[in-house]
């Protein structure tokens, strides 16, 4: 079972962005979704999570700009990233509470980092 990321890339300030993950393998359940971000030079800080049941919770660096979504039959979650900033750039990091198929207890996987690169 593993996170696979996918999107990001270079944009100009002002601009849009999206960066998607997916819980891949013989899963069985996943719980709270979530991204995280490493600014370069900085810690990696987390930018938006969401519940199973869709409730979402924003950085307030991000409210009002990014939004996160899941698709639950996917098992997988999407950040819309507009009105970027510079300072939203660094490694985007998907992070995860899942249950493997057979497993018994719940295990907190990351993903492989991608990333968002907002020129001034």
């Amino acid at each position: 079972v593993q996170l696979q990321a996918s999107g990001g890339g270079l944009v100009q300030a002002g601009g849009s962005l999206n960066v998607s993950c997916a819980a891949v393998g013989s899963v069985l359940a996943v719980n709270t979704m979530t991204w995280y971000r490493r600014p370069p030079g900085k810690q990696r800080g987390l930018v938006a999570t969401i519940t199973h049941d869709g409730q979402p919770a924003y950085a307030e660096s991000v409210k009002g700009r990014f939004t996160i979504f899941r698709d639950n039959a996917k098992n997988s979650v999407t950040l819309l990233m507009d009105t970027l900033k510079p300072e939203d750039t660094g490694v985007y990091y998907c992070n995860s509470n899942l249950r493997r198929s057979g497993g018994s207890v719940w295990e907190n996987v990351w993903g492989k980092g991608t990333q968002v690169t907002v020129s001034s």
